[in-house]
């Protein structure tokens, strides 16, 4: 797996991309119960209560994604389709372009704080690890993490449970930091001096939002689907 930080800065910003549409698709247990494989997917996970839903909610620009009374009860992996819509200008003339970009969300069940005996532990985790390494169509992975805690344990057993899945170089790690409208002004300076992605949990920041769009797309499909336009 290969970890990236924040790879925005490398798309010109001329080039605007929104969400269209957005549907749930279903939800599914294992990896015999999913849809089929038909365009590029891209997998959202982190701690229980990092604020996934909302996160999923605002790239989809939709209210689809929703959340558990028990953080980590549901353990259930659910599927959205969206068509993204890319926009810009080339650079050498004014005329522009648009071009839609359809994509699967994959909502991963939450890590950790669940009580449930070891038995039932153990299936979930089989069923989540079976369905990754066989889930060829996922291109990157989105890894949230609370801004506000970046270095519990748990981020780094997820870390090293994304370590193990074998899909080579052709697969990466996106870091995205939530919940940073939380954090005290010094401690938010220090994040963005770090380059870190970051996202809000109740303010709406277009420019926050593009960057993760924009790196969202360089990972999973290449920066020269967008650099070729610009």
């Amino acid at each position: 797996m290969q970890y990236v930080a924040d790879t925005s800065i490398f798309i010109d910003s001329n080039v605007m991309i929104r969400p269209l549409h957005s549907k749930f698709i279903k939800s599914a247990s294992n990896i015999l119960e999913s849809i089929p494989s038909q365009y590029t997917e891209i997998a959202i996970l982190g701690r229980s209560n990092v604020g996934k839903s909302s996160f999923i909610n605002k790239i989809l620009n939709a209210k689809l994604a929703k959340s558990s009374s028990t953080p980590g009860k549901t353990r259930l992996i659910n599927f959205f389709q969206t068509t993204w819509e890319i926009r810009g200008t080339n650079t050498n003339s004014t005329l522009g372009y648009a071009y839609k970009l359809p994509l699967v969300i994959i909502d991963l069940p939450g890590f950790g704080y669940a009580k449930v005996d070891k038995k039932q532990r153990q299936q979930w985790d089989r069923n989540l690890t079976d369905f990754l390494q066989r889930r060829n169509s996922i291109k990157l992975f989105c890894h949230l993490i609370d801004s506000r805690h970046r270095d519990l344990n748990i981020d780094k057993q997820i870390r090293d449970f994304l370590d193990t899945i074998s899909f080579g170089n052709a697969c990466q790690v996106l870091e995205i930091y939530t919940k940073s409208d939380k954090l005290a002004k010094n401690e938010l300076r220090k994040l963005r001096l770090e380059g870190k992605l970051e996202c809000q949990s109740f303010k709406y920041d277009c420019k926050l939002l593009q960057g993760i769009y924009r790196s969202i797309v360089v990972k999973s499909l290449g920066m020269d689907i967008l650099l070729a336009k610009c």
